[in-house]
């Protein structure tokens, strides 16, 4: 059974910096294509960045810059290093595995994690 399970939700001022993980449990973080999304209230669900399997790694124009996404193959954990942060990244936060198609407009998903709440103030 998969799953993927978040850490390091969180409140932080704009400008400041944030964490999130994403441990995987009967998946392998490496296998394919794992990505990060998020979502607020009444709106569906935007791609954030991925990383393929082979450590490549695609972000949004939103992001570009400030977000990172990597992956520590030993522990089987995903991160998505958020810095800078705006209120307007103020969102519940996605990890996602088994990525297919475009990962920013995914065709399908094969498994998601429970979701991280991320709050930015001004």
């Amino acid at each position: 059974q998969v799953q993927l399970v978040e850490s390091g939700a969180g409140s932080v001022e704009s400008g400041g910096s944030l964490t999130l993980s994403c441990a995987a449990y009967g998946y392998s973080v490496r296998s394919t294509t794992m990505g990060w999304y998020r979502q607020i209230p009444g709106r569906g669900r935007l791609g954030v960045g991925c990383i393929g399997s082979d450590g490549g790694t695609t972000y949004a124009d939103s992001v570009k810059g400030r977000f990172t996404i990597s992956r520590d193959n030993e522990k089987n954990t995903l991160f998505l290093q958020m810095n800078s942060l705006k209120p307007e990244d103020t969102a519940m936060y996605y990890c996602a595995a088994d990525v297919r198609g475009y990962c920013l407009l995914p065709e399908d998903i094969g498994y998601w994690g429970q979701g991280a709440q991320v709050t930015v103030s001004s």
